[in-house]
């Protein structure tokens, strides 16, 4: 799915950046104001819709939590679940983790061990991809739990970062965005 110029125009100017936020030398792109207009966040919906719409889906899973915002979004209409993707200690229920590198240390993330039925067709998704690390894991937990991630979706993807080539080497990666 190729959205046309003018379609990527609106969304690429509803982002805002901050500059130095939330430290000196970062350029911060912030996704509230996405969400706050209703043309572009329509804009945007849309697209994703006609992108996912004949992809077999299953599910949608998304990342904490902004991930939540679109995917839940997504999986409404597109007539899907939606499972969470949450950091480790918030699922109430037996789960899966996996952990990834940060760059000082390790973070992780979970999954209910019965997020999905077996063999199901997930779409990851989330709001950006910097390095890479919490996409990786997410979508081996994916498979982990007996699904297959068919894809993972960002909205904005940080390029001179190379996060989404870790994730390639699992899934196929798409971008709305590549700054």
């Amino acid at each position: 799915m190729l959205m046309s110029g003018k379609d990527l125009e609106i969304i690429r100017n509803s982002i805002r950046t901050i500059e130095d936020y939330p430290h000196e030398g970062i350029s911060f792109k912030d996704i509230t104001t996405l969400l706050n207009n209703k043309e572009a966040y329509s804009v945007l919906m849309d697209n994703l819709v006609k992108r996912y719409k004949s992809y077999e889906l299953d599910y949608i899973a998304g990342i904490e939590s902004r991930g939540f915002i679109f995917g839940s979004a997504l999986a409404h209409r597109l007539g899907l679940g939606f499972v969470p993707i949450r950091k480790k200690g918030k699922l109430p229920y037996t789960t899966v983790s996996e952990k990834y590198a940060l760059e000082y240390g390790f973070d992780e993330v979970e999954i209910h061990i019965d997020a999905f039925a077996k063999n199901s067709n997930v779409l990851l998704i989330d709001d950006l991809i910097a390095t890479g690390g919490t996409a990786k894991a997410s979508c081996n937990l994916i498979n982990k739990v007996g699904a297959k991630c068919v894809e993972a979706c960002f909205i904005l993807n940080l390029k001179e970062l190379n996060g989404d080539k870790a994730i390639k080497e699992l899934t196929t990666v798409f971008s709305v965005l590549e700054i």
